[in-house]
């Protein structure tokens, strides 16, 4: 049967803005069927399902996946299909809760808000500071944007051996554990990788400053949680903010609970309705480019896992 070129299926759950987005741009939304190539999947927690869908569905030429990172999806990204993700999507939120992250642990508010005392004078500035971010994508750029105020030295580690626009300095994964040694904050804005998988673990947290801080709002594996744990406990660095973690949701009683120096946030660096909004938008565009009428973005190499 050939394929209607106009039908942007949306499963397994629509939403009213993807259905408009899909109108904008000229596309029809509808139910997957045997006369539809273009598919919008909705549920980040479901990739079997999705697998099932593709195997079912041969037809299918361009598959548009949720959120930024597309770990949970690697069993389907060697299909003979267009993937694209929502990379760069929800880089303003998602920058904007990791600096959020940095003042308040260099402002020592983990400890403020637990203290019944007056306690000591101590502050560590951004201004000026060296900082440090693992990761080169859109909340990477979104972030050396709102850092520039503070005059901080910026050092990206990446994949690649290109410069970013921004950093004072750029340099390959294979020279983090040098460059970790300088940092007074160290923030984890990677994809998660065979390469970021279990990349933080405690020898990799041992080459930090004793009194440098680590922030994650990337994927909780990128991160060793024991190892997370026993350095905060012996001070290896001064304290951390994680917005993800290992196992996600963190369990109710589990020893990260109660180590010290320490802010969790229940992966709200983006609220629901932030993300329907700014995925309907980067559904718009690829709608069009589907279409021919514009250009693709956020297209997924499935050789580098994003």
């Amino acid at each position: 049967m050939p394929t209607d070129r106009l039908k942007i299926a949306i499963e397994p759950k629509s939403f009213a803005a993807y259905e408009q987005a899909v109108k904008d741009s000229g596309g029809v939304p509808c139910r997957l069927s045997s006369d539809v190539a273009a598919l919008v999947w909705t549920d980040y927690s479901q990739p079997q399902a999705l697998e099932q869908m593709l195997r079912d569905n041969p037809q299918l030429e361009w598959v548009q996946l949720p959120f930024a990172g597309v770990d949970t999806f690697n069993q389907v990204l060697n299909q003979p299909v267009r993937f694209t993700s929502a990379k760069g999507s929800y880089s303003e939120p998602v920058a904007e809760h990791a600096l959020m992250l940095c003042l308040a642990l260099g402002r020592d508010i983990p400890t403020r808000l637990t203290e019944k005392t007056w306690g000591k004078k101590f502050a560590k500035s951004l201004y000026d500071s060296e900082v440090l971010i693992v990761g080169a994508g859109g909340i990477t750029a979104e972030l050396i944007n709102l850092l520039k105020p503070f005059r901080a030295n910026i050092t990206v580690v990446r994949n690649l051996p290109e410069p970013l626009a921004g950093a004072n300095v750029t340099v390959e994964l294979d020279a983090l554990p040098a460059q970790l040694a300088k940092a007074d904050f160290v923030i984890l804005a990677c994809a998660l990788t065979e390469k970021t998988r279990y990349l933080f673990d405690l020898a990799m947290l041992q080459s930090m400053k004793s009194d440098a801080y680590l922030v994650n709002i990337a994927r909780g594996p990128v991160i060793v949680t024991a190892d997370l744990h026993t350095a905060l406990e012996s001070k290896v660095i001064a304290g951390a903010g994680i917005d993800v973690t290992d196992p996600e949701p963190l369990p109710d009683g589990h020893p990260l609970w109660n180590a010290p120096n320490l802010i969790i946030t229940p992966h709200t660096a983006d609220t629901n309705e932030m993300v329907i909004r700014m995925f309907s938008e980067r559904l718009r565009l690829n709608t069009l480019a589907y279409l021919n009428r514009g250009e693709w973005i956020g297209v997924v190499n499935p050789d580098l896992g994003y």
